[in-house]
């Protein structure tokens, strides 16, 4: 079943085209990386595929519901995490919490049990009382991430989910995003952590320029760039063209090896 459906999506401010006809398909309970150079085109498609930003042409189906013909029904069906959180810093944890149910219609116990195990999963439960204004910008991350899977999204959107989070709130994060998926959940996430999404992911799609150059497994990609070995990272350098960066890695691996040495 397809979770997400993105049919010629375009996105132009002027002469410039942020995203160039666009055509994806995710399935349900698939975990999808969507990778890119700064300013590729990324957090645009996102933001369109969430109701957030309207595309200049194409659609977007999630669950088979258009984004922007049926947005309640298909916002119903979705949660999204950006990079830097929106708060209500005047509210505690838990009242976040309790907003963000109310929106959705969650019953008084579903979600006590939902909001307890979540903040006992992120470390959270002792400081839930506090306002979100004194929270570190790892703990407002935390408690982002509580609200969007509070409801149950089918779809989840993640726009660099690990930033801000120490190793052991990424570890769990990790854990629990390949726990949901396996339960049916679709996550859909940005990443500049290579590594995370060449561990995690299903799928990979990379973007430059607003266009979807490599799209498939990391399997799939290394066949098609002929290196059975080759690294997400190094496909990923190649496909972009960002040589400078590439060699400058490659130098700093060497002088690690020579200190090893």
């Amino acid at each position: 079943m397809q979770a997400i459906k993105i049919t010629n999506l375009s996105k132009s401010y002027g002469s410039y085209q942020a995203v160039k006809n666009l055509n994806l398909t995710v399935q349900q309970g698939e975990l999808f990386a969507f990778l890119g150079p700064n300013g590729a085109g990324k957090t645009t498609t996102i933001k369109m595929m969430t109701g957030l930003l309207e595309p200049t042409n194409g659609s977007i189906e999630i669950g088979g519901i258009n984004v922007w013909n049926s947005p309640i029904e298909a916002k119903k069906k979705i949660a999204y995490v950006p990079d830097q959180p929106n708060l209500y810093p005047k509210l505690t944890g838990w009242e976040f919490l309790q907003f963000v149910a109310s929106v959705f219609q969650i019953q008084k116990d579903d979600f006590k049990k939902k909001a307890e195990e979540l903040l006992q999963m992120y470390g959270l439960t002792d400081r839930a009382e506090e306002l979100i204004e004194g929270y570190s910008h790892g703990m407002k991350q935390k408690i982002a991430l509580c609200g969007a899977l509070i409801h149950d999204p089918d779809v989840l959107f993640l726009d660099e989910p690990t930033v801000g989070l120490d190793p052991k709130s990424a570890r769990t994060l990790k854990n629990h995003l390949r726990q949901i998926c396996n339960q049916g959940t679709t996550v859909f996430l940005t990443t500049h952590i290579l590594e995370i999404a060449e561990q995690m992911c299903d799928r990979v799609g990379i973007i430059r320029d607003g266009d979807v150059i490599a799209l498939g497994t990391i399997k799939e990609l290394r066949e098609h760039e002929g290196r059975s070995d080759a690294s997400l990272e190094d496909i990923f350098l190649e496909l972009t063209g960002d040589e400078d960066a590439k060699a400058f890695i490659q130098e700093l691996s060497k002088e690690e090896q020579g200190e090893l040495k």
